[in-house]
Parts: C-alpha cells; sequence; structure tokens
C-alpha cells in the first residue's frame, strides 16, 4: 500500500512534469488518486468532479470568448457613431451650400 507522504509527492510530479494545461493537471491529478486508492466509490466520484470542472472551465471559455466580443462591438459601435456624426456635418454642410434647400421667401416672389 501506498503511504500518504508518497501520494502527495507523485501528484506534485504530476504537476512539475507535465506540460499540459490546467485543466489536463487537474483530471491527472484526480486519477492518480484513484488508481491509488483503488476505491471504485472514488472513482466514481473523481469522475463526477472531472466533469464539472471541464464544464467550469469550458463556461470561464465561454464567457471569456463573449466579453471579447462585447469589447469588440463596443468599439465598433463608437467608430460607427464617430463616422455618422462626421457623415451628418458633412451632410448638412452640402445642404446649407446649395441653394436647393435654402428657404425661400414665398410672398415676395408673388408680388
Amino acid at each position: 500500500m501506498v503511504r500518504v507522504g508518497e501520494t502527495v509527492s507523485l501528484r506534485v510530479s504530476l504537476c512539475r512534469n507535465t506540460t499540459t494545461n490546467n485543466n489536463d493537471m487537474i483530471i491527472m491529478m484526480l486519477t492518480c488518486i484513484v488508481v491509488i486508492s483503488g476505491d471504485m466509490e472514488n472513482q466514481v466520484e473523481v469522475e463526477e468532479k472531472t466533469r464539472l470542472i471541464n464544464q467550469v472551465l469550458e463556461l470561464q471559455h465561454t464567457l471569456e470568448d463573449l466579453s471579447a466580443r462585447v469589447d469588440a462591438v463596443k468599439e465598433e459601435n463608437l467608430k460607427l457613431k464617430s463616422e455618422n456624426q462626421v457623415l451628418g456635418q458633412y451632410i448638412e454642410n452640402l445642404m446649407s451650400a446649395s441653394s436647393v434647400f435654402q428657404t425661400t421667401d414665398t410672398k415676395s416672389k408673388r408680388k
């Protein structure tokens, strides 16, 4: 049987020797604990925890992606507002420079 100290050092060495992401390290550590203990109830519990950890990490990545998308849309929105203001001013200047859009005095023309 493996002693507690040996189990801990095995888990630490797994973390230090892997070049995978945190999710994979957590799964390996939990799997290592199950293999060492050999207990079926623990194995089911660890598999459930692993599944939940995977779901949490996936949701975190989804949230990060959505936050980045929101920031990009906000930036694009500000850019478009600025462009609309410039175009609006340009159209007003064209209209004021054109005689077609000038107000006319209809009473003076009729006399």
